[in-house]
């Protein structure tokens, strides 16, 4: 099993960099521990958002934007203050130059297209030099995580056909093979052939042995967010303890194992404490995964309580602060939290997160993506209120904040929540106040994308025309891995002090922090985890070519 080049790991940045490398007319062996069905990994999964500078679609919807605007933003999200972070923050600009460039061009030239609405996630912490998006920048691409897939998974089967690309299923990397120095290949297991539909846990039955030679290795085996000790494990204290109570965001098979089996071959990690987890997680009441949990994916409008009926404080709203919310939530002492909200929120403004739940834009089915206008909450929220085990519907709040407190096993007090409702509804009685959430509403929906898609008019949440009154119950939910093997601008694995290269390795996407190790520093401002898949994967996968002699 000789080729010159041996990619480990069949998901995004795997198959870019799989592409790129068989572009430049060298061949190359892509290795996966997961059957062909899960081709395209996590990505396959996602919402398909990418972060994108000042592009047409941000233009027309009356939106500005510049790479000096992004670049300050993002070292405000970043928070860069280690030693170690020089190559992570090399590499985040030179991420951000590609994001402001010709990222969109790139794609679009292979079939990839954008909807034309563009998203504000992230809002941001309140600070002007803070973390968060200035701007929308949230790219949604049509057709979400299986059209970003489409175009890689389409270059490498043709190249398998033209026989550049040979693809191993089933073949579990255990070892990074280096002699005299110099990373040759990699050594593992093969699996039993599995039948397990994407997705879904496959058997690790072993039923062989491999070894594979190449001039260069390329690791992008992805992240840890489907192994809750070693998420615990990670777990820094500036957030807290971990939840004993979480929902897995990922497939089992993102596991971790390569960190340390490449680690062994040189390569350093750094950043291990920086992670990225949801705090909108709700169980899948139709699970794939061991877990499974989706992300509700909020518009401004929701009173966002903890589990004993306290309002959360300012910037904690929905949709602004992903980590300084996991942070407040983790000093509660409970696993879980609530939002409070109207039929009517809930009908403009939840979304979630992930290909299978928004079959409209994932299928681009124009017709199903109108029902979107129509009354109602989408068919996927509306099969969670009908079928998840977290969500609550009444017609008063003293039967919702009783049926929280069955549900979430801690007492509330419905004249205390009942106070908290109204003081948040009054504010609503006219165009000032001094209620931040009210006021960041009202920002929100003189952006015309929120107005028509994502943030309902202000209203009172006890208006009984805007019921019934939603309770739903959130955990946090494990996603991604913010650090990761470090690397220089071209994907080349670092040693020691991170100042020598490990000849012949290299890393791209997840297991690699999507690039340098770390690229996003302490927070993402989202659309930037596919995005560091396609960027760090296409660097590497040119380098990785021309190391090739």
């Amino acid at each position: 099993m000789d080729a010159d080049v041996v990619v480990v790991g069949a998901g995004l940045a795997g198959l870019v960099a799989a592409a790129e490398v068989a572009d430049a007319g060298r061949t190359v062996l892509l290795l996966d521990q997961e059957p062909e069905q899960s081709l395209g990994g996590q990505a396959f999964w996602s919402l398909g958002g990418l972060f994108l500078v000042d592009t047409p679609e941000q233009r027309r919807m009356g939106v500005h934007d510049s790479f000096d605007l992004a670049w300050s933003d993002w070292l405000g999200s970043a928070q860069f203050d280690r030693p170690e972070d020089a190559w992570p923050r090399r590499f985040a600009r030179a991420y951000v130059e590609h994001a402001a460039g010709e990222q969109r061009a790139w794609l679009r030239a292979m079939g990839h297209r954008i909807f034309p609405v563009v998203g504000w996630a992230e809002r941001g912490d309140g600070r002007a030099t803070g973390h968060g998006n200035s701007v929308p920048r949230f790219h949604l691409t049509w057709g979400t995580g299986p059209g970003v897939v489409e175009p890689f998974e389409r270059r490498v089967r043709e190249h398998v056909a033209a026989g550049r690309i040979r693809v191993a299923f089933r073949h579990r990397v255990d070892e990074v093979v280096v002699t005299d120095g110099v990373v040759t290949g990699v050594r593992g297991a093969v699996l039993a052939p599995s039948d397990a539909e994407r997705g879904r846990p496959s058997n690790r039955d072993v039923v062989g042995e491999f070894e594979a030679r190449g001039q260069a290795v390329v690791v992008t085996s992805g992240g840890i967010g489907g192994n809750l000790d070693l998420v615990r494990a990670a777990w820094p204290a500036r957030l807290g303890s971990p939840p004993l109570d979480m929902v897995t965001g990922v497939p089992a098979h993102v596991d971790g194992r390569m960190l340390a089996i490449t680690e062994r071959a040189g390569a350093v990690v750094i950043g291990r404490d920086r992670m990225w987890h949801y705090t909108e997680g709700v169980r899948n009441w139709d699970p794939i995964w061991p877990g499974h949990g989706i992300r509700i994916l909020p518009g401004p409008s929701s009173l966002w309580l903890d589990a004993a009926g306290h309002r959360l404080p300012a910037p904690c709203y929905p949709g602004f602060d992903t980590l300084g919310t996991l942070r407040h939530l983790r000093t509660t002492g409970y696993d879980h939290s609530w939002f409070v909200l109207s039929s009517r929120v809930i009908e403009k403004e939840f979304a979630l997160s992930g290909s299978e739940q928004n079959p409209d834009l994932t299928g681009r089915d124009l017709r199903l993506l109108a029902g979107r206008l129509r009354p109602g909450p989408p068919g996927p929220v509306q099969a969670f209120c009908d079928h998840g085990e977290d969500f609550l519907v009444a017609d008063t709040l003293e039967e919702l904040v009783a049926g929280m407190s069955e549900l979430g096993g801690v007492p509330l007090d419905p004249a205390a929540i009942r106070e908290v409702v109204e003081a948040r509804d009054r504010e609503i009685a006219h165009p000032f106040g001094k209620d931040a959430q009210v006021t960041a509403i009202r920002g929100a929906r003189r952006y015309r994308g929120d107005r028509l898609l994502r943030v309902a008019p202000p209203h009172r949440l006890l208006d009984p025309k805007a019921g019934p009154l939603i309770a739903v119950r959130l955990r946090v939910l494990s996603r991604k891995t913010l650090g990761g093997l470090v690397t220089d601008l071209d994907g080349r694995c670092l040693t020691g002090d991170a100042a020598a290269v490990t000849p012949g390795l290299f890393a791209a996407g997840e297991v690699a922090g999507f690039g340098g190790g770390g690229m996003m520093g302490y927070n993402a401002l989202e659309g930037t985890f596919l995005g560091g898949c396609l960027f760090s994967g296409r660097v590497a996968g040119r380098a990785a070519a021309t190391a090739v002699v």
